[in-house]
């Protein structure tokens, strides 16, 4: 009985279309040989890695379920940008600045702009404009261009110096004095003011040790009484 459930369905496989069928679809009819040679070319070609005789093994027992031979690329990993070493900055010395372009004057129009952008994070400045807001805004603000003093420091060279902030790192500014000179002042142990459209406001040097990146998302606690 097994046997002749095999032999019938590899006749039903392998038999040709009936004619009225086959003109419907539009397909030329083919013998019994050119069918079977068809169908084992077409599995041949979907499973290579099988040979003839477990295909036909596997074609009399149960039904296939022919699987797409999907050839496998390998992904290329994108290679990532590295930024430059602190040590290679220093040694590119991107960050100095030339003795020519060390003038006061050139700096004025990045004064103007820092004034104009400190208006439009304030909302504009004006008398009823409350002064702990205006300073909370000045603690998170980028100080590039802003025009500092320093009012108090433990080292008495230092106090009286103003200029333009040209660079702010995390322990020190870099400001351009009047006189054309570059004065590296460090934060620590400093008190510095800061004015804008009248409004003066103190930047306590040994608690504003962070780079202005870090700033702009720290919380500043108010303290009662700040020492040096």
């Amino acid at each position: 009985m097994q046997r002749d459930v095999k032999s019938s369905s590899s006749a039903l496989i392998y038999s040709s279309l009936p004619a009225p069928l086959a003109k419907s679809v539009d397909i030329k009819p083919q013998g019994t040989k050119e069918a079977e040679a068809f169908v084992n070319a077409f599995l041949k070609r979907s499973m290579p890695s099988l040979s003839d005789e477990v295909i036909q093994t596997n074609l009399k027992r149960k039904a296939l379920i022919l699987e797409y031979n999907r050839k496998k690329t390998k992904r290329k990993k994108k290679a990532k940008a590295k930024s430059l070493s602190a040590k290679q900055r220093r040694t590119m010395r991107l960050f100095e600045i030339k003795p020519e372009q060390q003038r006061y004057e050139l700096f004025l129009p990045l004064h103007e702009l820092w004034k104009q952008y400190i208006r439009d994070l304030c909302n504009g400045i004006r008398r009823d404009t409350k002064p702990h807001m205006i300073q909370t805004k000045l603690l998170k603000a980028d100080l590039h261009g802003a025009v500092v003093t320093v009012a108090k420091s433990k080292c008495p060279s230092y106090v009286g110096i103003t200029g333009i902030i040209l660079q702010e790192m995390k322990h020190i500014f870099k400001i351009i004095t009047k006189d054309d000179k570059l004065k590296v002042i460090p934060k620590v142990n400093s008190v510095f003011s800061v004015e804008i459209d009248g409004f003066v406001t103190y930047i306590y040097g040994s608690k504003f040790q962070l780079r202005s990146s870090e700033r702009s998302v720290k919380k500043f606690k108010p303290k009662g009484s700040i020492d040096l």
